[in-house]
């Protein structure tokens, strides 16, 4: 099951994708004499149960499933989460994106934060500051948390996980650089393009075997698997729930494989003016943003 939320001409809701159609749960649930939230984030909070939203579907005539059911193409993706609590992003977590800097991977998660302000939707746009000279990308598999974790085990990991989705890691690599940590080159506003859903986690055989590419305007950048991560999801939440605890909507970027602009030969890539970049993780979909000037 892929959960989205959305947009049309009288509200912003949250449904299930399949394929070119989504059934909005909240006028389902209405329709069917159940109480949905409608919102997506109240709605993790409560707990989303895969079976339960399967039953409610089920439940559903042919009639009443079309009268909840829209057209993809007559409604406006939004990012899935709009106000995560926390952005987490790992730093160095893929084998061949270290080897591409000449680093040596740690063992410990390396982390920084990027603030709710980030997140933009599938196609929203990128805003380029005119001061930044060096924009570049980075495709990443992201976890969204599913309920209250904290000191979990590797084995039990998964029980916190809700489902993952598509996260572009924007960084102004001349802020990055010159400061010597991350997080004021990664933060500025549109710097994290986020979706287009969320593949809730019983819909992923494998996390740890899948594949990532990321296009520039047509030009293949990234191909990897995420089989190349120094940490795999489940040892992720592991390491971050002891350190801090992890909340419902919270958002873990897990790191970008090899391919980013910066690290290009014979020179680097940076992102330009009208720059169209398209990610796309096995299993999810696609996520797709253009670059403006601000």
């Amino acid at each position: 099951m892929k959960l989205v939320r959305f947009a049309d001409s009288k509200r912003r809701s949250y449904g299930i994708l399949s394929e070119d159609q989504i059934v909005c749960l909240p006028t389902l649930a209405k329709t069917l004499n159940q109480q949905f939230p409608y919102n997506i984030e109240e709605k993790i909070l409560q707990g989303i149960k895969e079976t339960n939203i399967e039953h409610l579907v089920q439940k559903a005539t042919k009639t009443t499933l079309e009268k909840a059911t829209l057209a993809l193409n007559k409604v406006k993706l939004l990012a899935p989460i709009a106000r995560p609590p926390k952005i987490i992003c790992l730093g160095l977590n893929y084998k061949d994106h270290a080897a591409e800097q000449g680093r040596i991977p740690s063992k410990e998660p390396v982390i920084f934060m990027k603030p709710n302000t980030t997140i933009i939707g599938p196609n929203e746009n990128v805003i380029k500051p005119s001061f930044i000279t060096q924009l570049d990308y980075e495709a990443e598999l992201a976890i969204v948390i599913g309920k209250k974790t904290k000191n979990v085990s590797v084995r039990d990991a998964e029980s916190c996980i809700l489902g993952y989705t598509i996260f572009n890691d924007v960084s102004a690599r001349d802020i990055q650089f010159r400061d010597t940590q991350w997080t004021r080159g990664k933060s500025f506003d549109t710097f994290a393009p986020t979706g287009p859903c969320i593949t809730m986690i019983d819909q992923v055989t494998d996390p740890s075997n899948l594949q990532v590419c990321t296009w520039v305007n047509k030009e293949l950048r990234q191909n990897s698997n995420t089989s190349n991560m120094v940490l795999n999801v489940f040892e992720i939440v592991h390491h971050l729930s002891h350190g801090m605890t992890l909340e419902p909507c919270d958002i873990i970027a897990t790191g970008t494989p090899a391919g980013v602009g910066f690290a290009m030969k014979p020179e680097p890539k940076f992102l330009q003016k009208g720059d169209v970049i398209e990610i796309k993780i096995e299993g999810i979909g696609t996520l797709k943003n253009c670059v403006v000037e601000e």
